[in-house]
């Protein structure tokens, strides 16, 4: 798996900008993942908190990857934007069941699982830990452009241009191979 880890993370390859701070009561940097944010147990969004995002920041966009998929592009579990730029705080849930908590004019862009929600961790059985990483972009724009029928490829291209800070936060999950 030591291999996997050096997988880059999808804004590696996005002009550098300032970074903010992003915490969660259910996420911890470098921490295994709770139950709730695996698909086949809780399958449910975590909290998320930022600050220290620049004054001009137009709205935001929240995304989770996991770079170390065994699919040779990653895997996209939540891609959501059109944050308005007065919400910094996600409560759990907010990115599927009923939404508890999802700001008015946000966009659920599809996932890779095929659905415009938030989609837990679900790795191969025995494919070791994989990283979660969790970012909050700070936009320059009301609108990014995209909508909830875009990939996440043409999000994250929309981001490319439009992100003037981002935060991120990285847990892990493992399944273990069946005994």
């Amino acid at each position: 798996m030591t291999e996997l880890k050096r997988r880059p993370l999808p804004h590696d390859f996005h002009p550098p900008v300032p970074s903010f701070t992003v915490t969660s009561q259910d996420v911890e940097e470098g921490g295994t993942l709770k139950s709730d944010q695996v698909q086949a147990e809780g399958n449910t969004s975590p909290h998320l908190r930022w600050e220290g995002f620049p004054p001009e920041t137009k709205s935001f966009a929240v995304t989770c990857y996991d770079p170390d998929a065994p699919t040779g592009s990653g895997f996209w579990h939540w891609v959501l934007f059109d944050i308005p730029a007065s919400v910094t705080e996600l409560p759990v849930g907010a990115g599927g069941g009923k939404f508890e908590g999802l700001p008015e004019g946000a966009v659920h862009a599809r996932n890779d699982y095929g659905s415009k929600d938030f989609g837990g961790a679900a790795p191969p059985p025995g494919d070791g830990p994989h990283r979660y990483v969790f970012t909050v972009y700070a936009v320059d724009q009301e609108k990014l452009g995209p909508d909830a029928d875009a990939s996440p490829a043409v999000v994250g291209f929309n981001l490319r241009f439009h992100t003037i800070a981002r935060a991120q936060l990285i847990g892990e999950y493992e399944n273990p191979a069946a005994g």
